[in-house]
Order: structure tokens, then sequence, then C-alpha cells
């Protein structure tokens, strides 16, 4: 029984050409750094905590109690009403208590306000970009064509 699985898994993914495959367009990205969005309505809060969740650098949040976080949105979990709902927040190093790596989780409705601070690390680059530079210096001759990371602020 296993080998047929096997096997017929092997002819399926034999037969798949990634070339001809569909491929859907990305989305264009918002400049959101800088933006200071109005949550003046459980919408807008729902609203901007998922675009702080799809941006690649650092928001500010500004809590009910006056208190202020400042570093990387990397979890939400939305629910039936902003109590319900949180976001996880990792304080950026001069946020954080020095050597201490701490996640902070920040329900909805505790926040007053957000500022995106943070630079976007992701804007402007597109990996369609990558693979045309790539395939550039590939045709150019270019041996051990490597993927480099740019050098972060």
């Amino acid at each position: 029984m296993t080998s047929t699985i096997s096997a017929t898994l092997e002819q399926t993914q034999a037969q798949i050409n990634p070339d001809q495959q569909e491929v859907a367009a990305g989305r264009e990205r918002e400049n959101l750094e800088g933006w200071i969005p109005s949550l003046a309505t459980d919408e807008e809060v729902y609203v901007a905590l998922e675009k702080a969740f799809d941006y690649r650098g650092d928001i500010t949040l500004t809590k009910k109690d006056g208190s202020k976080l400042e570093g990387y949105l990397y979890d939400r979990q939305a629910g039936k009403t902003l109590a319900d709902s949180y976001v996880k927040l990792m304080p950026t190093a001069a946020a954080a208590k020095a050597g201490e790596r701490v996640k902070i989780k920040v329900a909805y409705s505790e926040i007053a306000a957000i500022v995106f601070t943070g630079s976007d690390r992701a804007a402007g680059k597109r990996f369609e970009d990558w693979v045309k530079n790539y395939m550039e210096k590939k045709a150019a001759g270019e041996k051990n064509i490597q993927i480099e990371p740019e050098k972060l602020d």
C-alpha cells in the first residue's frame, strides 16, 4: 500500500511543471512609515492593527494608561471584541530591559494610539528584482552568485 502511494505521489510530482502553474501577483504595499492611524472606532482599531502586523518595521503603541511600548508586532489574534483581541510585541533592544528577552501581550482594548515609527525593512524590495539581478549576473558569467542581505541601519 505504501509503495503504491509513493509511486502515485512521485508520478503526480513529475507531472507538475512550476513554470506552468498559475502565478498570482503580489499585492502592493502601502507606505506606512510615520503613519498615525485614527482609532476612533473598533473597525479602525482592527484595520490599523492588521496593517501593523503586515508592517516589517517597528511600531509604537500608546496604551490608555499613558505608557508606551516600542517594538515589532509579530502576532495578533482578532476576537469578537477589542477586549478578546490582542497583539504580541517584541520590544526594541532600547525598550527592553538589558539582557532580558521580553515578549509583551496587549489587548486591543488597552491601545490608545499606534505610530508606525520604524522603517519598513522590505519597502521597495521585490523578489522579482532579485531574480532579475541574479539572472543578469549569471548571464554575465559570474560564478558563486549568492543571496546577500543588505546591511541594516
